[in-house]
């Protein structure tokens, strides 16, 4: 088996964990633990769900930096703001 070109970049080693986090999460299957009494849950539904949230925020985060790591290339996809942090927002008045 090869190892990929940048399998010593922090950033691909951090995507790489970062996603066997998430595949974790995702196997945990919080919604089952939502028919359970409290008492029995393992862990917290909304707690999972919290952690899914954040991981999936640090894989984009990842993913932003591996583009722009690469000057040159366009990004592979345009970047998203929210509608409050907008450059194109208008100030408040």
């Amino acid at each position: 088996m090869s190892t990929p070109d940048n399998a010593d970049d922090p950033l691909y080693e951090l995507r790489i964990e970062v996603g066997i986090e998430l595949t974790e999460v995702r196997r945990s299957h919080p919604e089952t633990e939502m028919d359970l009494p409290v008492t029995d849950w393992l862990f917290d539904p909304a707690d999972a769900e919290r952690e899914e949230i954040g991981l999936r925020g640090l894989l984009d985060a990842v993913e932003v930096l591996e583009e722009a790591a690469r000057p040159g290339d366009p990004p592979a996809r345009p970047v998203r703001y929210p509608p409050s942090t907008s450059p194109s927002a208008s100030p408040p008045t």
